[in-house]
């Protein structure tokens, strides 16, 4: 039986939600994707210009990576505050500091102004946003997935999955005009900082819409009866929810992170080290591999919730393990297409890529959230997905402009790929499907009866 928790919200309510925290990822996901970008077009000129281009565009890379190592800080301070004081309110701080790392980076003085404190003020930044995504993720994909109906759950949740695509979009559409609009001169002197700028606004508008949702029902009815447990046992206190989870759910984080190994070193192979790899070793013109991103991310954007919609008809892991197997299979002829220098394969590479990458990343909201108990799922969300960024997405650009560097083919690149798209098949396969489970299950069973009488799945409850 149903709990309350669990009962389907009103068609407006849920609609806001999803809107709250599609807005809310799209506008975190533009900060982050903006910075990556910009890393691959200007930053090596701005920060590091005594290097060696392609060095220059090495420590620009890094700078991007360093993100990336915030993130599992802030999965871990977020994942703990957002499971003892509620979803919403850890959103609201995320964006703030995300938005506000981002204005300040369009403000900044280059190398040319202040010398080496250029490239560390860039890195501090960076190092902020990669805190506040860390912390984003998590409460987004979760205040819907705790809010939507269980039987549309993978559809619901996906949508926040699109704030990646939408962000994507975003910065390289902002981008893109701005290249198209301005000389390369004026562009590298003073138009990169505009999209930047930008952030501000966004924010803004950010802001109103994640003030105006309510907390996560599921949530609520955890919390109470969290409270209530905690008096009946004379106030013991509750276990943090770090401990809890790599104590019930240790298994379940070691899946997360190895289910995200293809989907997130594909993705930024794809949309990051493309405009590298187009511009140096194919010789397309930076405006034209922007023109192929903006446009294959918008095909990403539609797809996600059409692969969400599949799983909740198929299961969580079949739907992953296509877009694994897949993305691996596409790897060599991804660069083939790349390689021939026309616009046209340039788009169908990208864009049949992410497509590929939109069948792992759809459902992963949805099965995520499923592994984890109320009162530890977000931070158990989290870590999962924010620790596996420091070995998969982090150093994914840096990796392939570095075999590319060394090798002067795409073949290594490739490889490396598929290398992470065997770990990813091999975590999913291990898993267990989730997509019946009810999230208003608050407490694994195991913190209720003894672990011998515990039915193995109770750990993922």
């Amino acid at each position: 039986m149903a709990s309350a928790a669990s009962a389907p919200p009103t068609p407006n309510n849920l609609k806001r939600i999803v809107a709250a925290s599609l807005i809310g990822t799209t506008i975190e996901w533009y900060d982050f994707f903006l910075y990556g970008s910009a890393a691959a077009l200007v930053f090596n000129k701005l920060f590091f210009p005594d290097s060696d281009p392609l060095v220059g565009t090495l420590l620009s890379f890094l700078t991007y990576a360093v993100g990336f190592a915030a993130r599992p800080l802030g999965a871990l301070v977020f994942g703990h505050y957002g499971d003892r004081l509620g979803r919403k309110k850890l959103l609201v701080l995320s964006l703030l500091l995300m938005g506000g790392a981002t204005f300040a980076i369009g403000l900044l003085p280059t190398h040319a102004t202040i010398g080496t404190a250029a490239p560390v003020l860039l890195t501090v930044l960076r190092l902020v946003q990669g805190f506040a995504l860390g912390g984003e993720w998590g409460g987004a994909v979760l205040l819907v997935s705790e809010h939507g109906d269980a039987r549309r759950r993978g559809f619901w949740a996906s949508w926040p999955q699109t704030g990646a695509p939408a962000g994507q979009l975003l910065a390289t559409g902002v981008l893109s005009l701005l290249t198209a609009v301005l000389s390369d001169a004026a562009f590298t002197s003073w138009g990169w900082r505009i999209p930047f700028l930008l952030s501000g606004v966004l924010v803004i508008v950010g802001l109103w819409i994640r003030l105006s949702v309510d907390e996560s029902p599921v949530f609520k009815q955890a919390l109470a009866q969290a409270e209530a447990r905690s008096a009946a046992r004379d106030a013991t206190a509750e276990k943090l929810p770090l401990v809890a989870v790599l104590r019930h759910h240790w298994r379940d984080v070691l899946v997360a992170m190895g289910a995200r190994m293809a989907e997130n070193i594909s993705y930024y192979v794809i949309t990051a080290f493309i405009l590298v790899y187009a511009t140096t070793s194919a010789g397309v013109s930076k405006q034209t591999a922007l023109n192929a991103v903006l446009i294959a991310s918008a095909v990403h954007f539609a797809v996600i919730p059409a692969w969400g919609a599949l799983s909740d008809r198929i299961g969580r892991r079949p739907v992953y393990l296509m877009g694994a197997v897949g993305v691996g299979l596409w790897m060599f002829p991804f660069f083939a297409l790349i390689d021939t220098g026309g616009f046209g394969s340039l788009l169908l590479a990208v864009t049949v890529g992410l497509v590929l990458h939109g069948a792992m990343y759809a459902p992963q909201a949805a099965f995520f959230s499923e592994m984890f108990a109320t009162r530890m799922r977000y931070s158990g969300a989290s870590i999962g997905a924010q620790f596996a960024s420091v070995a998969a997405g982090a150093p994914a650009p840096l990796i392939a402009t570095a075999l590319l560097s060394d090798y002067g083919s795409s073949a290594p690149i490739a490889l490396y790929v598929i290398g992470a798209a065997v770990l990813t098949v091999v975590a999913v396969a291990a898993a267990k499907e989730t997509r019946h489970r009810d999230l208003a299950d608050v407490a694994p069973v195991a913190e209720a009866e003894p672990a011998a009488t515990a039915p193995r799945d109770a750990r993922a409850l």
